[in-house]
């Protein structure tokens, strides 16, 4: 629907600069897109490689695993079910804190790592949502289910191997709550962008972004607990 979206508004733009004698300025302004957009690239590129070095080195010098442990009782209080030592927890700090530094390039990774390992979790609890296929399904009441010439082929149909339909756990769904949250405490993406459009002051947005990301990181702790607490009545 957005392809759609995106699409209709440049295809609609063009036809409108066209109907109104703005052909060339269209066109102006295409090539000068383009070349601001290889401009900003070239930027950002200089600041991912910067920030992910200081990463790197962070990592190395064991910076990262110190704050691992800093963070250890807020992951605590917000997976009090992952078992302590267990991999999941060392992706979601490095993903937070890869957050909290601005470093939106790399809690991505850390952030599929985590979710990998809460599914294997699941497949430690034997949650059979999270074994990846099955000859057969051992319960009536599993709900498997699979596409085939676009029609979904339940239990007990003549499918060979079944897929098994997944529904997120409740640390998956903690997780990406808080990761879409997102505390910020150097927005290093915002920052960069203002200057390369010359802003005079690219880092006044540092206290508004903080407070901004610290206000949804809280509504969103808060929002998770409230769910665990009507999940539990």
């Amino acid at each position: 629907m957005l392809n759609g979206i995106w699409g209709f508004m440049i295809l609609g733009g063009i036809l409108f600069g066209i109907l109104n004698g703005k052909a060339d300025a269209v066109t102006g302004a295409v090539i000068q897109s383009a070349g601001d957009a290889v401009s900003l690239c070239i930027t950002m590129a200089g600041a991912v490689a910067l920030w992910m070095g200081l990463m790197e080195i962070a990592r190395q010098s064991g910076l990262v695993e110190r704050m691992t442990k800093g963070l250890a009782p807020f992951l605590h209080f917000l997976f009090p079910k992952i078992p302590k030592g267990h991999p999941a927890l060392e992706h979601i700090s490095t993903n937070l804190i890869a957050n909290l530094l601005g470093l939106g390039w790399a809690c991505t990774p850390a952030g599929l790592k985590a979710m990998e390992a809460l599914a294997g979790l699941e497949r430690e609890r034997g949650n059979r949502q999270y074994f990846d296929r099955q000859e057969s399904p051992p319960d009536a009441e599993d709900v498997k289910c699979e596409r085939k010439n676009g029609k979904r082929l339940k239990r007990g149909e003549e499918t060979g191997d079944v897929a098994v339909v997944r529904t997120a756990s409740k640390e998956m769904c903690t997780f990406l709550i808080l990761n879409i949250s997102s505390l910020q405490l150097i927005p290093i993406n915002m920052i960069a962008y203002r200057c390369e459009c010359n802003s005079s002051d690219p880092a006044a947005i540092l206290a508004p972004a903080v407070a901004a990301t610290l206000f949804s990181t809280l509504v969103a702790v808060l929002f998770c607990k409230m769910m665990d607490w009507s999940c539990k009545k």
